[in-house]
């Protein structure tokens, strides 16, 4: 439905600040063809799949050890809060004039942003876990790595998944605005070069390639994943 609204749009406004989707696919099989939308597209999907490890790695341990730890929350819930609230765009500058135009201040800057809102969703995933089930595994005399397996893992999945979706969605959109700003390569950079000709087709065409991208992961990935990991809820 969207796609025909589009075209009857593009077709009667008929204005190249609003092309077709028949111009934009036309595009798109072009780009492909010659190599450099899936090229972009690889480069641009490295550098989220680095910065969403790292981000979650981090801020899953973060936020476990401040949902379990009252001192440690009190210490780093201001610090937490700060970076939450601290635009991307400034946290790219400032990692770009200290560390130079290189990848690995990209990379850090992306995770960085993530980091605290994974911090605090898990944060307080730990915090809701029920101290019932806690005792029931230990007189049961569970190991704590059962009690981790199938206790406390199985509780704190949903938010995990929770902080994967959001941190999905805020990565895609401040690896385009690294790329923009500092890189030489990945669609940022293409979209970059196609506003400075003003080609609207050109953006829209790696708009549309990396809107499906993302959807293919949540689709092909992230629901299929979740719906494992949550079957016992079932």
């Amino acid at each position: 439905m969207l796609l025909l609204v589009w075209q009857i749009a593009a077709t009667v406004a008929h204005s190249r600040f609003l092309p077709t989707v028949t111009s934009v696919l036309a595009a798109m099989v072009q780009q492909t063809m010659s190599g450099a939308l899936p090229w972009n597209l690889a480069i641009t999907l490295g550098r989220v799949a680095v910065a969403f490890a790292l981000s979650m790695i981090a801020g899953c341990a973060l936020g476990i050890a401040m949902g379990r730890s009252r001192q440690l929350d009190l210490w780093l819930d201001n610090i937490v809060t700060v970076l939450l609230n601290l635009p991307a765009l400034v946290l790219i500058v400032l990692f770009y004039v200290w560390f130079g135009l290189n990848e690995t201040a990209a990379i850090a800057a992306v995770a960085l942003n993530k980091l605290p809102n994974t911090a605090v969703t898990m944060r307080e995933g730990t915090r809701s876990l029920d101290p019932a089930l806690k005792e029931m595994a230990r007189s049961f005399r569970m190991s704590r790595w059962r009690t981790l397996r199938h206790v406390i893992v199985p509780q704190l999945t949903p938010y995990a998944f929770a902080a994967a979706r959001s941190g999905l969605a805020l990565i895609w959109k401040i690896v385009l605005v690294v790329e923009l700003l500092g890189r030489s390569n990945g669609v940022g950079f293409q979209i970059q070069i196609y506003f400075q000709l003003f080609d609207v087709t050109m953006i829209l065409a790696y708009t549309l390639a990396f809107i499906l991208v993302a959807q293919t992961i949540e689709w092909v990935a992230l629901q299929p994943l979740e719906n494992w990991a949550t079957r016992w809820q079932r």
